[in-house]
């Protein structure tokens, strides 16, 4: 199944670009055009010796590496996760067990 794309024009830097995506995700890709333009201007407004190209390196750097301290707090949670679910199935079967034990010593032999 292929994804229909649609071109779509964002406003980056003061520059016009079009590009494509598929018509669910224009939105998205607006709202990732304006939290990229309010970083340029607010870099832009701290550091005012740097130049426009300079700029945008620095807040790829700081992209990359928000995401990649995304990354690792989501692996981080995906571990403690699998930790509580290993530890929920243990308390379960040894619950399970202590029950089925306790069926056994309450039988009545003569039922």
């Amino acid at each position: 199944m292929s994804v229909e794309l649609q071109p779509v024009d964002i406003e980056v830097f003061g520059r016009l670009i079009r590009v494509n995506c598929p018509e669910e995700q224009k939105k998205d890709l607006h709202e990732a055009a304006e939290e990229l333009n309010q970083r340029f201007q607010d870099f832009k407004m701290r550091t005012k010796a740097i130049g426009a190209e300079q700029l945008v390196f620095v807040i790829a750097l700081n992209l990359c590496y928000e995401l990649n301290q995304e990354k690792t707090k989501a692996c981080s949670f995906a571990s403690s996760m699998d930790e509580r679910m290993r530890l929920l199935q243990k308390t379960i079967d040894d619950a399970l067990c202590d029950q089925v034990s306790v069926s056994k010593i309450t039988a009545s032999p003569f039922e």
